[in-house]
């Protein structure tokens, strides 16, 4: 399989690593991209991917509750100046609105959803961007409705949100823990609710990768499959939220501490603004003369 220099940049992006150990990780891997990141990891160029990406694109994570049913939402534009501005989270909150009355299954879904004024909600975002003159769009939602009682974090103005779906009473002690929680997931990122949710085929990569880290550093394959077992329970202390520790006490770990709250998690969400997206960067002159030039016209 061919690759590109974009790959070659793409996969740095991803690793950290420098453009020539990427290069020969492409090349090694015939141009597989996780396997090329694989044994980035393996070399010990690279750590471990998670769950973040390259963040680039405008806007904002926005939580909207009502009742017993929240939706995160995230939701796109072009620049800061608007993401920033008190009308934009406005019309992430009524999307929201539109997610809470239908349902949908998804974005594609969502645009055709009627809002409370008889609109669709992409005629709502056409009357917005006809306003504000930029491209509006709403990337991703989640959807939750809960027996329990639901908490939510926003970090840095819409930079990432985070929302729980909590089991149990909505006592002061149980959402004083939910609110530690969400700083917690803000934090860390955690791929996974429990140990239980990692699938055997990502459980068999890691092990793999693992092993072959402690070979490349010179340990025997025997000594390798051993020191695998204590490095798996790193990767779920890091991976799965109830398995870490707590970052304000770290003598306590996160399911022990809902447990001393009376409560626990049936789910949780988080979106980081622009994961994954590229931002269309521009040279400042250039920019500069296509805004002098739109304003002759």
């Amino acid at each position: 399989m061919a690759f590109t220099a974009k790959d070659v940049m793409a996969l740095r992006e991803k690793t950290g690593a420098g453009v020539m150990d990427c290069k020969r990780a492409l090349t090694d891997a015939d141009g597989d991209m996780s396997k090329a990141a694989d044994l980035l990891r393996e070399r010990g160029i690279a750590k471990a991917e998670k769950k973040a990406s390259r963040i680039a694109a405008e806007g904002i994570v926005a939580c909207y509750i009502e009742g017993n049913t929240g939706v995160l939402i995230e939701l796109n534009c072009e620049s800061d100046f608007v993401a920033k501005n008190p009308q934009f989270l406005e019309i992430a909150n009524e999307c929201a609105k539109a997610v809470i009355a239908n349902s949908p299954a998804d974005v594609e879904a969502l645009l055709a959803c009627a809002m409370a004024d008889g609109t669709t909600v992409e005629e709502y975002l056409k009357g917005k961007i006809a306003i504000i003159g930029e491209k509006i769009a709403v990337r991703r939602f989640e959807k939750y409705t809960t027996e329990g009682f639901l908490e939510s974090y926003i970090h840095l103005g819409g930079k990432l949100g985070v929302m729980l779906d909590m089991a149990g009473e909505a006592t002061e002690v149980a959402k004083e823990t939910a609110h530690d929680v969400t700083l917690q997931v803000a934090f860390t990122k955690p791929a996974y609710l429990t140990a239980a949710e990692v699938s055997e085929e990502t459980l068999a990569r890691e092990k793999e990768v693992l092993k072959q880290q402690a070979i490349n550093e010179g340990k025997p394959e025997a000594i390798a499959e051993k020191m695998v077992l204590g490095r798996i329970k790193k990767f779920y202390e890091e991976n799965c939220l109830l398995e870490q520790a707590f970052i304000k006490d770290d003598s306590k770990k996160i399911a022990e501490l809902l447990k001393a709250a009376g409560t626990s998690i049936n789910k949780f969400v988080f979106f980081v603004m622009g994961e994954g997206l590229e931002k269309k960067s521009e040279d400042l002159s250039e920019e500069v003369a296509k805004q002098v030039a739109a304003m002759k016209n």
